[in-house]
C-alpha cells in the first residue's frame, strides 16, 4: 500500500489572488543456402541439373525491449468520432496579470476511463463548427498531470494551455479556436476528449536515471507530470533515486509556471532535483545576451556533456522548436573536442531512446 502525500496546484508569486486546490496523492530477411548432397549412379551417364535449396523464411526477430515505461500503455482508446465526454472540474489562470499572455491550468474528470501515462497527450474537440459548417478538428495537448491525476485518484487529467490571440496581416484580431474554448471553460462544462496518444515522451524505467528536462512555456506540461511522480507521489513499484534536472524558459518572471511546486521539490529533494529558470526579458548572461534556455544551459555545458556520455542519461525536450538548434550549437564544439560528431552522436542517443523531442 503506498503512502499518501499532499501537494498543491500552485500559482505564480505575482500580484493576483492565489487559488490553491489541495490534492492527496496515493500509490497508485535473411536467405539461408543449404548444401544438397550429390549422389552418382555409375550406371547413369547423364547427371541432371543440381539446384540449391533456398529458404526465404526469416528467423524470428528479437523483440526490442524499450527503456521507457511502455508496458501496458494504451493509445487511441477514444477517437474523434466517439470521444470521451468529461467535465471541467477546475480552471484557473496561473500567470500574472502583467505576463505576456494568459496560461491556464485545468482539470477534467475522466472517471478512470482515459488511462494515460506521464508524457502522453490527449486531444480536445472544441464545441461549435468551422467556417465550412463542419465540427472543429481536435487539437493535441501534452498532459500536465501524473497518471494519478492532481487529486490522486486516477480519475482526472490536467492540461496547461496558453490562450492564443494575435493580429493577422490585415490587422484583424484572431483567436485560437481550441485554446480560447479551453481557457474560457467553466466548472461543470462538458469536454470532448480523445486519446491518449504518444510514446515518445514516456519516462525511463530506470529509477536511477538522470532525466534532463528542457521546456519553454506550456512545454512544461509533461515535465510537471514526470516530477509529480518522481517527488510528490509514493509508489510500491517506483521510487526515483536518480537526478532530475529541469530547465524552464519563459519571457517574464510572471510567466513562470508551477514555480512554487518546483521550488518545494527542490527544497525537499536537494540531492535529486536541480532547477534552472531562463527569463529572457529580465535576465542576461555575462556577455549581456538575453537569457534563453540554451543560454542558461551553456553555463553548465561541460557538466551536461559529461552527463550525455552516460548510458543512463535521458533528455526530454518540449516547447518551441528553435531551442534544439541552440542546444546543438552548445554541444558541437564540446563533442568535437572529444573527437565526436555531435549530430551523429545525437542520432545514436535517439536510437537508444535517450533523446526525446516534442516541439512545435
Amino acid at each position: 500500500m503506498a503512502a499518501a502525500v499532499s501537494a498543491a496546484v500552485s500559482l505564480p508569486s505575482t500580484k493576483f489572488t492565489s487559488v490553491q486546490s489541495k490534492t492527496s496523492i496515493l500509490s497508485p530477411e535473411r536467405i539461408n543456402f543449404n548444401k544438397v548432397p550429390l549422389y552418382y549412379n555409375r550406371n547413369v551417364t547423364k547427371v541432371g541439373p543440381i539446384r540449391a535449396q533456398v529458404t526465404t523464411e526469416a528467423p524470428a526477430k528479437a523483440e526490442k525491449i524499450s527503456k521507457k515505461q511502455e508496458e501496458g500503455v494504451i493509445v487511441n482508446k477514444y477517437r474523434p468520432k466517439e470521444p470521451y465526454v468529461g467535465r471541467c472540474l477546475l480552471n484557473t489562470k496561473i500567470t500574472g496579470d502583467d505576463a505576456p499572455g494568459e496560461t491556464w491550468h485545468m482539470v477534467f474528470s475522466t472517471e478512470g476511463e482515459v488511462p494515460y501515462r506521464e508524457g502522453q497527450s490527449i486531444g480536445i474537440i472544441p464545441d461549435g463548427i468551422d467556417k465550412n459548417g463542419k465540427p472543429h478538428k481536435l487539437r493535441l495537448y501534452s498532459i500536465a498531470s501524473s497518471a494519478l491525476g492532481d487529486f490522486g485518484d486516477s480519475k482526472t487529467v490536467s492540461l496547461c494551455v496558453k490562450r492564443l490571440i494575435y493580429t493577422n496581416d490585415q490587422g484583424e484580431t484572431v483567436k485560437g479556436v481550441c485554446s480560447n474554448f479551453l481557457c474560457d471553460l467553466k466548472p461543470g462544462t462538458e469536454v470532448k476528449i480523445t486519446g491518449p496518444v504518444g510514446k515518445e515522451m514516456l519516462m525511463p524505467k530506470d529509477p536511477n536515471a538522470t532525466i534532463i528536462m528542457l521546456g519553454t512555456g506550456t512545454g512544461i506540461a509533461p515535465f510537471r507530470s514526470f516530477l509529480w511522480k518522481m517527488f510528490f507521489e509514493k509508489h510500491d513499484d517506483y521510487k526515483f533515486n536518480g537526478l532530475g534536472w529541469l530547465f524552464l524558459g519563459v519571457p517574464t518572471s510572471s510567466s513562470l509556471l508551477y514555480k512554487e511546486e518546483f521550488e518545494k521539490m527542490k527544497e525537499k529533494f536537494p540531492e535529486n532535483f536541480r532547477l534552472d529558470f531562463a527569463v529572457s526579458r529580465e535576465q542576461n548572461n555575462a556577455k549581456g545576451e538575453k537569457m534563453y534556455i540554451q543560454t542558461r544551459m551553456a553555463e553548465y555545458a561541460e557538466e551536461l556533456w559529461e552527463l550525455l556520455k552516460k548510458d543512463n542519461t535521458y533528455v526530454y525536450m518540449c516547447g518551441l522548436k528553435g531551442m534544439e538548434k541552440g542546444i546543438d550549437e552548445i554541444m558541437l564544439s564540446l563533442a568535437a573536442r572529444d573527437g565526436i560528431d555531435w549530430l551523429d552522436y545525437k542520432k545514436q542517443l535517439k536510437r537508444a531512446e535517450q533523446w526525446n523531442v516534442e516541439v512545435y
